[in-house]
C-alpha cells in the first residue's frame, strides 16, 4: 500500500500559499491551496474537478504491469493502480464528481542507470495514460519522458499547474531518493535485498 507518512505542511512563499509537498509513494486531494512534488523516474498525477475546484495529485515510482511473476517487483505492481484510485476516491469523498474530472500528467524521465530493461519512467508514462484512456479521464496536459527531474506545483483553486524542469547534477537528491525508495518497496513486499547500482562510467 501507498507509505503512511503524512505529507509535509507549508507556507511556499514565493506563490504566498499554503501548500503540501509529497514523496514517494504519498497523495493529497484539497480544496484550495497547493500540492507540490519533484519527479525523477516517478509519475504525478494531478487531477481536478472544474466545477466544485477540488483537486488531487499522487506520486507513484511502480505502474500497475512492470513485473513478471515471481519478480521481486510482482507485489508491487499494484502501485500505479493504487495511487490513482485512492486520490480519485479521496476527491470525491471531498464532493468532486468522477466525470468531470480532468488531468495533467507529469515524471518519467530516465534517471535511474541501472534499470534499462525495466526503464520505470516510460512504463510510469504508458500506464498512466492508458489508466487515464480507459477510465474516460481527459488529459489536459503532459510533459512526461526525457532526462531531467521536475519540480511540480499544482494550484488546486485554479486547475493550473507550474513544471520547472530541474538540472541533474552529480549525486542528485532525485536520484538518490529514488533508489531509496526502490530498495524498501523491494525489502518490504518480500522481494530480498535488491542491489541498485549505476552503470559503470
Amino acid at each position: 500500500m501507498i507509505e503512511s507518512s503524512v505529507p509535509l505542511q507549508y507556507f511556499d512563499r514565493e506563490f504566498q500559499v499554503e501548500a503540501v509537498k509529497i514523496l514517494p509513494g504519498q497523495y493529497r486531494a484539497a480544496r484550495g491551496g497547493a500540492i507540490t512534488t519533484v519527479l525523477g523516474s516517478c509519475v504525478s498525477t494531478c487531477l481536478w474537478d472544474p466545477l466544485t475546484r477540488i483537486g488531487g495529485m499522487n506520486h507513484f515510482m511502480l505502474p500497475g504491469d512492470t513485473a513478471s511473476p515471481g519478480s521481486p517487483w510482482a507485489a508491487s505492481a499494484r502501485f500505479g493502480v493504487y495511487a490513482m484510485e485512492v486520490v480519485i476516491n479521496e476527491m470525491i469523498h471531498l464532493g468532486a464528481d468522477r466525470r468531470r474530472m480532468v488531468a495533467k500528467v507529469f515524471g518519467g524521465a530516465q534517471l535511474l542507470s541501472g534499470f534499462d530493461k525495466l526503464d520505470v519512467g516510460a512504463k510510469n508514462s504508458e500506464f498512466v495514460l492508458e489508466f487515464l484512456r480507459v477510465e474516460g479521464i481527459r488529459v489536459l496536459a503532459q510533459d512526461l519522458l526525457d532526462v531531467c527531474p521536475r519540480k511540480v506545483h499544482f494550484f488546486v483553486d485554479t486547475g493550473k499547474v507550474q513544471v520547472k524542469r530541474l538540472g541533474l547534477a552529480p549525486s542528485d537528491p532525485v536520484q538518490k531518493r529514488e533508489r531509496e525508495y526502490l530498495r524498501r518497496l523491494a525489502v518490504k513486499d518480500g522481494g530480498g535485498d535488491v542491489e541498485i547500482f549505476a552503470k559503470p562510467k
